[in-house]
């Protein structure tokens, strides 16, 4: 008895294609086979952000124009929530990539760029501290660089901090729990502890 070869053909492919789909999970499924598959996804609520929404959905481009590790986009469940208020900008990180945000409208007020402070706080969930250098080339400077400064953009430094952080099983390195990041002038220390 005499087969025909393109009925094996597609009984074999219809047989692999089981074997796929019994042995790869359903979440698995929809994931890319590809090294993108690690990426972190964080999703972040702007819908209390007030004026200040979108401009978080431009922070968050930024980001994920600029490191590789982590993808944020807007959703809920939120692993981070954005709101508004009428103090100075600052963030509660409960664990890496995880907190709430406050856009501070006293900053805006004094002249700071909007984008640079939504960016800068999203650096504090990735787990990026303050770091006074003045220069407006470091977003992490926060308002030591000048008012003046309207760069978005993590130096390639902090873009490697970030990436590093959401390497793999390195996220717990990177993890800053309990902190309050206050971005002011007067804040001593810049860390609060929140216990």
């Amino acid at each position: 008895m005499h087969i025909p070869s393109r009925f094996l053909r597609a009984v074999s492919a219809l047989l692999l294609g089981l074997t796929v789909l019994i042995t790869v999970s359903p979440a698995r499924a929809a994931e890319p086979l590809t090294a993108t598959a690690a990426v972190r996804v964080l999703r972040y609520d702007a819908s209390r952000a007030a004026e200040f929404r979108t401009v978080m959905d431009q922070a968050a481009q930024v980001w994920n124009a600029s490191v590789t590790n982590v993808r944020l986009v807007a959703g809920t469940p939120a692993d981070f929530v954005v709101l508004a208020d009428d103090g100075w900008p600052r963030t509660s990180v409960t664990r890496l990539g995880r907190g709430t945000i406050w856009m501070g409208r006293e900053a805006v007020a004094d002249g700071y760029y909007p984008l640079r402070i939504a960016t800068h706080e999203i650096g504090h969930i990735l787990g990026l501290p303050d770091r006074r250098t003045g220069r407006c080339t470091d977003l992490m400077s926060g308002h030591s660089a000048p008012v003046s400064c309207t760069n978005a953009n993590p130096s390639a430094a902090e873009r490697s901090e970030v990436d590093a952080n959401f390497a793999g099983s390195a996220l717990a390195a990177g993890e800053r729990a309990g902190l309050v990041f206050v971005d002011r002038a007067d804040a001593a220390g810049d860390l609060v502890s929140a216990r």
